[in-house]
Order: C-alpha cells, then structure tokens, then sequence
C-alpha cells in the first residue's frame, strides 16, 4: 500500500449513495460536497439518469458519493434502468444520505418510502432548501414529516446551493463510515472517463434549449474523442425518437444545433482546459428508450 493511500489510525472510508425524489437537490449537493461540477444540474426534473462516484477526500477519509437518478415509478424500460441505478445501492453502499425538498417532503403513499424499506441501509435524512424556508420551523416540521414515514439514522437541514450545513454533513456522514484505507487517490475526483463527461455537458444543454418532451427523448453518445496537446477533437451523436424531433433539434438552416454546439463547446472547454472542435450529428433511434440493444450501447446497462 502506497504512503498516499495508508490509512492513519482514524481515517475512515466508505461508500454513500445520495437518493431521493427528482429536483431534491441531490446533484447540487453532490457537487457542493465534492468542489466541482461532476453532475449536471437543470431545473427540470430527471435530468441525472447514470450513477456517478464522486470522491470526497481529506486527511480524516474518502467518501465515495454516489449521485442517483430521481426516484420514480417507472413507465419505459430507459427508467426502469435509471431506477436499478438506485437500487444496486444495497449491495454497494454502507449509508444513504435521503434528500429532501423541505417545501414539499413526499406524501405517505411515495414511491421513495417503498425504494427506502427495499434498500435496507442506514439513511440520513437531508432536508434541503432551507434557506427557502424561511426558518427552521418548517425545517423541523419536514423532519417530523418524514420520520413518521421512516426510521432514520440522522437528520439535519441543509442549503446545497449556498452551502450552509454541508460541513456538518461531511461531519456525520465520517463518524458513520468504518475505518479503513482511501479506495482512490486521494487527489482523483472521479472513475469515469471524459467521454461520459463530455457526453452529460452535451445532455444538459439540450435540458436547457429545448422544450417539453425532446430532451427526455434524447441520448448523447460520443463516438470519437481525439486528444491533442491544445485541442481535443470531439464528434457526439444526438440520438432522438422521431423524425419530427429531430427537425426541432437542428432548427431552421441548422440554427439550433449551432446554438447547442456553441454552448456544448463552451462547458467542454471549460471542464478539459483546452479547445474544443465539437461537431454534432443527429440519429433517429425509434423508440430506442424502449430497446434493449440501444440502451446498452448508450450506457445504460
């Protein structure tokens, strides 16, 4: 074992799956807690469909977060996958931290009561939004809400987006992992590859320049990634289901596939560091959220 890795007599690691109704704010924590930008963010609901780890390290542990698609109940085979996502945590976690919007806690009959009992891991409890609450009154009653529901390990109230009470998260999440060795480099943030984060930067500006139903209907898979010292060449395919979206995605004279590729390019840039030359082509997969062949070589196994 590396000098980098050796735990001290107290360090302690562990994995933690962040899970809960969509536009809980799970990715925002997610990023919060890690520093960076790993998951996508929009307003809209369902934008996050893979699990992503994430590695939040200092000298006392490394905990391994595990951003999860929102909860639902599944109505295509696509979020029947999203929703495996989820439930592989109760094999592969050691703790879920439960994120809730303290404005509206899920009702008794949710579907995330269910996916909690099914799981059978211990479970913090997240309020977040707190600093919409307008007191920790109503951050109190959420709690209360939703510890008639279920048993939770902890509770406690938290901002993701300005950050207030995540220190103490981290705090507690520690002293509930076991001790043991960093499972990374105390210095990695992730295990996926820039293809797959090249692809979600791609995904999210479709969430926030199209309407309605097309970005649910949309995948992104990057089909060449070419890395020089100064640029990185990039060619990505935009899967869709109908014919019809994919005139709406490359607008008139090709205008709105111009406008994602400037705004994809921009983010790409921004994460490597370096020039990007994206080009964007456009696929129609009919019904391909429905199939199982094309949700594999999506990466949605």
């Amino acid at each position: 074992m590396s000098e980098e890795t050796k735990p001290g007599a107290d360090h302690r690691s562990g994995f933690v799956g962040i899970i809960g109704r969509p536009n809980a704010g799970k990715s925002t924590l997610f990023n919060r807690l890690l520093g960076q930008k790993l998951s996508i963010i929009t307003h809209k609901a369902q934008t996050t469909r893979h699990r992503i780890p994430g590695f939040y390290s200092d000298d006392t542990c490394q905990i391994v977060f595990l951003d999860t698609p929102g909860i639902i109940q599944p109505a295509y085979l696509l979020q029947e996958k999203m929703m495996d996502h989820v439930l592989r945590l109760r094999n592969d976690a050691d703790l879920l931290v439960h994120m809730v919007d303290g404005r509206r806690p899920p009702e008794p009959g949710d579907v995330v009561w269910e996916t909690l009992a099914e799981l059978k891991l211990p479970v913090v409890l997240v309020v977040n939004k707190v600093d919409l609450l307008g007191g920790d009154q109503a951050a109190d009653e959420a709690v209360a809400q939703c510890r008639k529901q279920f048993d939770y390990a902890d509770a406690l109230a938290i901002s993701a987006l300005d950050g207030s009470g995540v220190d103490a998260l981290i705090a507690l999440i520690r002293d509930r992992l076991p001790p043991g060795p960093a499972f990374y480099p105390k210095d990695q943030a992730s295990d996926l590859s820039m293809r797959f984060f090249v692809s979600e930067l791609i995904r999210e500006q479709l969430f926030l320049l199209y309407d309605k139903e097309v970005p649910y209907s949309c995948a992104v898979n990057v089909v060449e990634y070419r890395e020089e010292d100064l640029i990185d060449h990039i060619d990505a395919e935009i899967v869709v289901s109908r014919n019809s979206q994919k005139g709406i995605l490359i607008g008139k004279k090709g205008s709105h596939l111009k406008e994602l590729g400037i705004r994809s390019r921009k983010e790409i840039e921004e994460l490597t560091g370096k020039q990007a030359n994206l080009k964007l082509f456009v696929k129609v997969r009919e019904k391909w959220r429905d199939k199982e062949g094309f949700l594999k070589s999506y990466g949605y196994r």
